[in-house]
């Protein structure tokens, strides 16, 4: 590909930022210039849900300035998300439609698990350091304004992922209204800060040996990157001397501390409830080592256009982790492991074989795979109520890795499978989802029903399963011996969804054999 220049825009809650990158087939990514911006829109977000007249006129300032820069460079595209702070903003549609308006930028507004999922895009981009940290019990804690999200790792594989609502900025002006004085800040925050992670670490961490920590932050990075706090080349502390760099925040002034950190003053607090933040979770975890890799939120959003542009960026295997998080969700609500592995199976053999007839491609089977792993999920809580109360544990349980989209058309595809399903027009009164999506919704729907079908009983009595289209059915053959009674009434009844979406019939054919 030729080169290409691309502008990466974050509208963050404490501060703007635009990073503009260099992308060829040749060179990779290379950044070429760096501008921030401090607004604190996440102050009248948190405190108001709403943000003020004065700070909209500053945010579309800055964003023109930004544009200059953009056709300074002659940058070709542009990427501008926004995160919590326009998030949480009541009035997010009409804020966006006055920045399109008076700046002609397009500000995207990320779900929480989108934001997280590029900052973890950028670390794992760093490849060898980060696929060698994993390998061991680590901890990615990515903070932000208004949240933070910690993500346990397993030997290289993601086992959970939790945010919790103790960013930066909002801890701050918490502690700012209640007016602490500041010897009494470090105290004000652990307790706000034990509050929740104290949950956190007896529902997740029991009995969870973490060494290392990862930290993904706009605040606590920069100091470390600075070589304030002793780290090795790969810029990784000993939890004791970034303990030591904790001690030292709360026992000097702002003043001098903004002289040794070279960092504005008003940037200090800011710092300090990072690094408490950071601090508590090593008292909670026991970990060892800290990495903060410096990446940003613009880093992730480069690195998602340059794999757009068919460049090979990552080798980490995002899809996998995924995958682990769903298959820990059933666990945590009692699925059957094996009936889902059964299930699954079943599901995307169904879906090769429809190829030429459904349209869809590998991520919507890696849909349905989720789907199949969590057909059941809802079971823990109610028997009788299994759809909604599947759809309710996937639209409140975040997948790192899924768009909002996408995790709505898992929940749909699973309550589906249960209750009757939904035309369009009543799925689009509740939801955003437009009319693909549904299509997809239907489609799959459709063939996890007859999966499920299929192993009615939950005893695995089909084997070697293998679908072929022919003509105006879908012929599935099987081996097995036992009496299929049970899933052939199920099946049937399963068939008329598949055929009012596919116009193509369903047949189970048995030969007998082990």
């Amino acid at each position: 590909m030729a080169d290409k220049l691309f502008a990466a825009i974050d509208v963050g809650s404490f501060e703007m930022a635009m990073k503009i990158y260099e992308i060829s087939s040749k060179k990779g990514m290379k950044e070429i210039e760096h501008v921030r911006h401090r607004l604190a829109l996440g102050s009248d977000s948190y405190n108001s849900g709403k943000i003020s007249f004065s700070k909209i006129d500053d945010l579309c300032d800055v964003l023109r300035k930004f544009s200059d820069i953009m056709a300074s460079y002659h940058v070709t595209e542009y990427k501008a998300y926004g995160t919590s702070a326009l998030r949480e903003t009541e009035n997010t549609l009409i804020i966006r439609d006055q920045i399109r308006n008076r700046t002609g930028i397009d500000v995207e507004v990320l779900s929480n698990s989108e934001q997280r999922f590029l900052d973890y895009k950028s670390v794992a981009s760093r490849g060898a350091v980060f696929n060698r940290i994993i390998e061991q019990g680590t901890a990615i804690v990515d903070i932000g304004g208004g949240s933070i999200q910690i993500s346990l790792f397993e030997k290289d594989t993601l086992v959970t992922t939790q945010s919790l609502r103790l960013g930066v900025l909002r801890l701050n002006d918490q502690v700012e209204h209640m007016r602490i004085v500041r010897d009494k800040r470090r105290e004000q925050l652990d307790e706000m800060i034990q509050s929740q992670l104290g949950t956190f670490r007896k529902l997740y961490m029991k009995d969870r040996e973490i060494t290392n920590l990862i930290i993904v932050d706009d605040y606590v990075s920069r100091v470390m990157q600075s070589g304030v706090v002793p780290t090795s080349g790969d810029c990784i502390a000993s939890s004791h001397d970034f303990m030591e760099f904790v001690s030292e925040l709360s026992e000097r002034g702002r003043e001098e501390l903004a002289d040794k950190l070279e960092v504005p003053e008003e940037m200090v607090d800011y710092i300090e409830v990072s690094a408490n933040i950071i601090r508590n979770i090593i008292e909670s975890s026991g970990a060892v080592n800290i990495w903060a890799p410096g990446v940003t939120l613009c880093d992730g959003i480069a690195y998602e256009y340059a794999e757009k542009c068919k460049l090979k960026m990552i080798a980490h295997d995002f899809e996998k982790d995924i995958l682990a998080s769903a298959i820990n969700i059933s666990k945590r609500y009692m699925g059957s492991k094996k009936r889902a592995e059964t299930i699954s199976s079943i599901a995307l053999e169904l879906f090769d074989a429809m190829q030429s007839v459904h349209g869809m491609g590998t991520r919507e089977r890696f849909l349905l795979q989720l789907a199949s792993i969590l057909h059941d999920c809802g079971k823990f809580i109610n028997m009788t109520n299994v759809g909604e109360c599947s759809y309710n544990i996937i639209m409140n349980t975040e997948m790192i890795g899924l768009s909002h989209d996408e995790r709505q058309i898992v929940a749909y595809v699973v309550k589906f499978n249960h209750e009757p399903f939904a035309y369009y027009g009543e799925i689009s009164s509740t939801s955003s989802l437009g009319r693909s999506e549904y299509l997809v919704i239907a489609k799959l729907t459709a063939i996890l029903r007859i999966a499920g079908g299929l192993d009615k009983s939950h005893k695995d009595k089909m084997r070697k399963i293998k679908a072929t289209l022919q003509d105006d059915k879908l012929v599935i053959n099987f081996t097995g011996v036992q009496d299929i009674g049970y899933e052939k009434e199920s099946f049937n009844k399963k068939a008329a969804l598949f055929g009012e979406v596919f116009s193509i019939e369903p047949v189970i054919v048995q030969k007998k054999g082990e």
